[in-house]
């Protein structure tokens, strides 16, 4: 069965799943048409790292278990992809990094969930080199295995990272949904400019295990897709909770906290617009703390990094140990410094250890002043979530970062969910809303995200342009 890139940009998980089930479609069709598009689209984005040379003997599998009647339930024979950072048996893991070249022994427990919820591991997509954690100039995309990911939408404009190829994927429909992961950012951020949607969940939610790290405390995977439904069912997967019906909230009396942010005061006046002509009631509202908490932040981070990542790296194969090899590898590699350095190793390296007590009391006080940044504005206001712009317009992939909105930060090291959802557009260039709930609200901010995406209809199909008019 023959399926147009528009069937694919439209269709949502119970959408497709229906079909399998009423024998209109079968997997095995549904990824040959994903791969299809990834050989045609992808060469001009470079999204896609690896295809996963089983991805239609899965699908086939998928569809024999459908006519046993035994199918495992909704995500059962959708494609994904996978950042990666996340440990795939038989892929290449890299984190962008040409030094982890020897596969890893076993899948990421993430991915192990996948498997046997029978989703169809279509392949790996690139990010930025080691999730934009190597270097302050880093270059948003790009990494040493798979070169520069483009902006779908406009082909000279950066896709952001770290989790770029996720984005762009969902994005360009090279896959159903995608899974990235997110320190500070970096999948929001992604999503956001790509007109996608991005669910950074609270983290423990979903497992740790076989994802290279940046930071064990608040690193986490979480769903990228074109529609929330689709968000929600690949966050109940990979948090190993079951699978119901999906029902998307209503705006009527949620009371929305606006969280105005480096200007774009045309796209959040008509987000506001929105929720108003659908009955939410906003309130402008600031964040308090967030120069301390980036002060407090960016010290602890460079400790957790060097522990996490060695004691990462002795899982792997072939791989180096420590810091100081890394540095030594990517010295004498003839790609890895090829755009940007490696400051932020350095640093790293120097990092004190965990039970250092200027170390503990950093990562005390960043946690302490996130959270109040949040709680003390939803129980001021008695708001249900706070509002504020995801992105500025992707900037040229050549330049550097003009620094957007930076809404990010306060829910990454508070432990808290948020999710970017389409909001509009500067020009051609998607610009994303991220709202953001108290802890561990992860499902009532996806109804919520569901709610307002209905509302908005604000994403559209990439336009492929080269250039911005």
């Amino acid at each position: 069965m023959e399926l147009l890139a528009a069937d694919l940009d439209r269709a949502t998980i119970p959408l497709l799943a229906q079909r399998m089930a009423d024998g209109e479609l079968t997997s095995a069709d549904l990824t040959r048409a994903y791969l299809r598009r990834i050989a045609d689209v992808d060469r001009v984005l470079r999204s896609v790292l690896a295809v996963d040379p089983t991805a239609v003997q899965q699908a086939e599998e998928s569809d024999l278990r459908r006519a046993q009647g035994q199918s495992r339930g909704l995500i059962d024979g959708i494609p994904v992809l996978l950042k990666d950072n996340i440990d795939t048996l038989g892929l290449a893991t890299t984190a962008g990094s040409r030094v982890l070249s020897v596969p890893p022994t076993a899948d990421a427990e993430v991915v192990a969930r996948l498997r046997a919820a029978g989703a169809v591991v279509l392949g790996k997509t690139n990010m930025t080199a080691w999730g934009n954690f190597r270097s302050p100039w880093a270059t948003s995309g790009w990494s040493a295995v798979g070169g520069q990911t483009s902006n779908p939408h406009v082909l000279d404009r950066t896709p952001c990272g770290s989790s770029s190829g996720s984005a762009v994927a969902v994005a360009a429909s090279l896959a159903q949904v995608a899974v990235g992961t997110e320190t500070n950012g970096s999948i929001v951020s992604p999503a956001g400019h790509a007109g996608v949607v991005g669910l950074k969940p609270t983290p423990g939610r979903i497992s740790n295990a076989g994802i290279v790290p940046i930071t064990t405390r608040r690193d986490t995977a979480g769903p990228m897709a074109r529609h929330v439904v689709d968000a929600a069912i690949l966050m109940a997967v990979m948090a190993g909770a079951q699978i119901g019906s999906f029902t998307p909230d209503s705006l009527r009396g949620k009371r929305v906290g606006v969280w105005r942010r480096a200007g774009f005061d045309g796209l959040v006046a008509s987000v506001v617009d929105v929720l108003h002509a659908h009955g939410a009631t906003t309130v402008d509202v600031d964040l308090p703390y967030q120069d301390q908490i980036q002060a407090a932040d960016r010290p602890a981070m460079l400790a957790e990094f060097k522990h996490d990542l060695e004691e990462y790296l002795r899982t792997r194969p072939g791989a180096p140990r420590t810091m100081r090899e890394l540095i030594e590898f990517n010295e004498t590699d003839p790609v890895e410094l090829a755009l940007f350095g490696q400051e932020l190793f350095h640093d790293a390296e120097k990092a004190p250890p965990l039970t250092d007590p200027t170390y503990l009391g950093q990562r005390r006080a960043a946690i302490v002043l996130a959270r109040r940044s949040i709680d003390e504005v939803l129980a001021a206001h008695r708001l249900d979530v706070i509002m504020a712009p995801t992105n500025g317009p992707a900037w040229l992939a050549s330049g550097s970062d003009p620094a957007g909105p930076r809404t990010a930060l306060p829910a990454a090291v508070a432990g808290y969910p948020s999710i970017t959802v389409p909001a509009g557009f500067a020009g051609p260039l998607p610009i994303g809303m991220s709202f953001i709930g108290g802890h561990g609200t992860d499902e009532a901010l996806l109804r919520f995200a569901a709610a307002f995406e209905d509302a908005a209809r604000a994403r559209r199909a990439p336009a492929y342009l080269p250039t911005a008019p």
